[in-house]
């Protein structure tokens, strides 16, 4: 993996001004279907529709005018082209015929790709295929021109910054740390995903916490996999009376609940009703416009005393088809309506590691999610199958790497929360790629 050397010093940087809204980006950007949110790259001679991998699998490209508009250059195959030959997609020798295009700027930061004097588009085929070819207008054939590396500007002050500008160091599996209890049987037992017990996540930084829930006897518990054999798992109710106890104790701090969501929404109300002062800190987006107007600022969250986000994994449909109460009448809101979130897997406890970026939820809901009122937040994943502390320290150190040059374009914005296995290793940490990430936002308009 090619690293920018600013970036593995933390330092953000402007490759090229960054555009007049119409204009054609003059530096390297991926070609990014707005509706899939897939990239266009070179698949042996073959343009097609990839998984965002930051600066590997030729997925980058520079838009360079030319007589009669514009090449767009593969960035590291030297004088590769993208090209047409009749309705396919290719590329090709830049001298070749068929490689100038016509670059438009369209509507909420898209542009379309034509052949010059024609209504023909580079364009998708569908939303589950990895097909580009040479087609009409439509959605499809609008394409975003991502910023290989985006332009930055510092964060806000503490009392304008919003909650979706910041960056929350995420602990995956928070409970599986075998200080706090029983969370699997054996073999999954022998590999936790943390070191220490809740309360010392919270004060070491952690501030978003994924956690899996299941039912036993009547009452929502943390396993990892399965409940089957573990003779003392977690109540829920009580790391969430731990995480309730630190933010009454340290008002400012805002805390975040992820849930792999396995319980009856009435067994998960009643695990919820059982924490003393949840209701105080309880945050409910859904009761406050936030769809429509954006979020808050983190200051008025503040000055009121709302610390606490619950999101749990199940869908309203899943809870309606179900008979189930939604779970959003209780304050638990459904995540696929809020955030977005990359695969959890990087691959096996050892070995090579993918980092492709791309959402578990599949192109029906890509990364690129957005609209001019509502950003949904970015839960940006980064871990294996399972934890082994060496490779979990090697990959922490990597964390800012792939953040800021695979997942920031692929999403095309900047992670909410960065989750990992073993927080406590890493160089540089995974705290201090958080207040790296902290330390700016993304220039708007790009």
């Amino acid at each position: 993996m090619c690293t920018v050397a600013a970036l593995a010093l933390g330092v953000p940087v402007l490759l090229a001004p960054s555009p007049a809204a119409a204009a054609v980006p003059t530096y390297s950007v991926h070609l990014q279907n707005s509706v899939t949110g897939l990239n266009a790259a070179d698949s042996g001679g073959t343009v097609a529709a990839h998984n965002p991998k930051g600066n590997e699998d030729h997925q980058q490209w520079t838009p360079v005018a030319v007589s009669g508009g514009h090449q767009l250059r593969n960035t590291d195959e030297s004088g590769i082209c993208l090209g047409r030959s009749g309705t396919s997609a290719v590329t090709t020798a830049c001298g070749a015929d068929g490689t100038t295009w016509t670059i438009t700027a369209g509507t909420g930061s898209t542009y379309t790709i034509g052949v010059p004097g024609t209504s023909q588009y580079l364009t998708g085929v569908s939303s589950d295929s990895s097909a580009v070819r040479i087609g009409s207008s439509g959605d499809l054939a609008r394409w975003y021109l991502t910023p290989v590396t985006y332009a930055t500007t510092a964060m806000p002050s503490a009392d304008t910054r919003t909650l979706d500008q910041v960056t929350f160091l995420t602990s995956h599996n928070a409970f599986a740390n075998g200080v706090d209890g029983d969370f699997a049987s054996f073999p999954v037992s022998l590999f936790p995903n943390q070191s220490w017990g809740v309360s010392r996540q919270l004060t070491d930084g952690v501030r978003g916490f994924m956690l899996d829930a299941y039912t036993v006897s009547g009452q929502a518990v943390l396993c990892h996999n399965s409940c089957d054999g573990v003779s003392g798992p977690v109540p829920l109710a009580t790391d969430l009376q731990r995480m309730v106890d630190f933010l009454k104790a340290n008002p400012g701090q805002f805390v975040t609940v992820f849930l792999e969501d396995y319980t009856a929404s009435d067994v998960l109300k009643s695990s919820l009703a059982s924490v003393s002062g949840l209701s105080d800190v309880l945050y409910r987006p859904d009761q406050e416009g936030v769809a429509t107007s954006g979020w808050p600022r983190m200051a008025d969250l503040a000055a009121r005393g709302k610390q606490l986000l619950i999101f749990s994994d199940r869908t309203r449909a899943s809870d309606v088809s179900s008979g189930y109460a939604t779970r959003d009448t209780f304050g638990v809101m459904y995540q696929r309506e809020w955030t977005v979130e990359n695969y959890w897997s990087m691959g096996g406890g050892i070995g090579d590691s993918d980092w492709s970026c791309y959402s578990r939820w599949g192109t029906g809901r890509p990364l690129t999610t957005d609209s001019a009122a509502f950003h949904p937040l970015f839960v940006m994943n980064h871990f294996r199958d399972y934890t082994i502390s060496g490779t979990a320290e090697t990959d922490n150190g990597k964390l800012q790497n792939r953040a800021q040059t695979f997942c920031t374009p692929a999403a095309r914005k900047k992670p909410n929360y960065l989750a990992v296995d073993r927080y406590d290793l890493g160089s540089p940490s995974p705290v201090t790629t958080v207040d790296t990430l902290n330390t700016y936002v993304l220039t708007p308009g790009q």
